[in-house]
């Protein structure tokens, strides 16, 4: 009977330092395989699997599409690309963003609960907002085991306090101790597969996730169509009842939390925002211009109008920028908590383990 020896961990904001303390706790003849997702920046090279097989006893590696996996190994995926697992290799998949990001966690979780079932150990550590948390349902649903870090003392608590408020998780622990119980649950026989069967909604988001043949199609048996569109590309988005808090997804195949949601809502209004302060300088300039051909013009009137239209402006303009610059606008539209965080998996070689939070661009 096989053990609990595919292990799925999934992290962001923090998460550099978090990884190198969790991979130095395992022993060398760990009886499973380690695969990690960290919300990379897809425009910068990544050298996390050098650190951790520097930091820990294990090799660390970037796998590639349909490459095989081996235990007492570690797998990173890659900037730009979803990790998933089939029984026996490893996809990647440069289908659409989830949680505003590729590599996202979810996926990852997805996939190994439904290839690997009760054999799956979850792990969410530090992170922003709450990607994670849906995978580590499945997971469960499949029988197998969650583990979160202690949100006190993750450098940022919301991933796990969400994994923990929607997932009846079997371990919360300090990362000190985390590796310890993945090394002793490795060696625990897992329960019998068929005891936990996969559902026709988890099969259907892993293929979307893979980008399989027809999965577009079969999109909407997932749920019913929302009143919201897409941030990213605009279309419908339909929205899926999963426990305590709708997901939601786009016929394209992006995927969102509702808090994952919320933050891009605020990106694309902070961004129309800024288009339209630069929109309205123009404005403020042509009507400056045409006031003044009209003084030259010996046309009063015409000048009195352009004058006031672009005093008008201005005082437009004054308001967007303080609006923008003061920082308010997204202190309204989300929850401060639910910020994208900056992270460190980019990080230069030797970077000190302190500073690894707010090297990465553009990950949560």
């Amino acid at each position: 009977m096989p053990g609990h020896d595919i292990i799925v961990v999934g992290t962001s904001a923090g998460g550099m330092d978090a990884l190198k303390r969790l991979v130095r706790g395992f022993p060398r003849d760990l009886p499973a395989t380690i695969f990690v997702v960290q919300h990379l920046s897809p425009h910068m090279p990544s050298i996390l699997p050098q650190t951790l097989a520097r930091t820990g006893p294990l090799p660390a590696e970037h796998p590639s599409d349909q490459q095989t996996f081996e235990r007492g190994h570690i797998y990173v995926a890659p900037p730009g690309a979803h990790l998933l697992l089939e029984r026996d290799r490893m996809l990647l998949s440069a289908g659409p963003r989830e949680n505003r990001h590729r590599p996202a966690i979810d996926p990852l979780f997805r996939s190994a609960a439904v290839a690997f079932g009760p054999q799956v150990i979850g792990v969410v550590l530090t992170g922003a907002l709450n990607d994670g948390t849906a995978g580590l349902r499945a997971i469960k649903q499949r029988g197998g085991i969650a583990v979160v870090q202690d949100p006190h003392e993750a450098f940022n608590s919301s991933m796990p306090e969400s994994a923990l408020a929607s997932v009846q998780v079997d371990a919360c622990l300090p990362l000190a101790d985390i590796s310890g119980y993945l090394a002793r649950m490795a060696r625990e026989p897992a329960p019998p597969e068929q005891d936990y069967p996969v559902s026709s909604a988890l099969q259907l988001e892993v293929d979307i996730d893979a980008q399989r043949p027809g999965a577009d199609l079969a999109r909407r048996r997932l749920g019913v169509q929302s009143l919201y569109t897409c941030p990213d590309c605009h279309g419908p988005l339909w929205e899926i009842d999963d426990g305590d808090e709708p997901r939601f997804r786009c016929q394209i195949g992006h995927a969102f939390t509702s808090e994952a949601l919320m933050v891009s809502q605020a990106d694309a209004v902070d961004a129309a925002l800024w288009t339209a302060l630069e929109t309205l300088k123009q404005r403020a300039q042509m009507t400056e211009q045409m006031a003044s051909r009209a003084r030259q013009s010996q046309r009063p009137n015409a000048a009195r109008y352009f004058e006031s239209q672009a005093r008008d402006t201005r005082e437009k303009i004054q308001t967007l920028r303080h609006l923008l610059l003061r920082g308010g606008l997204r202190e309204t539209l989300v929850n401060e908590r639910f910020a994208p965080a900056s992270d460190g998996a980019n990080e230069p070689a030797g970077a000190p383990e302190g500073a690894s939070a707010g090297d990465e661009v553009g990950a949560g």
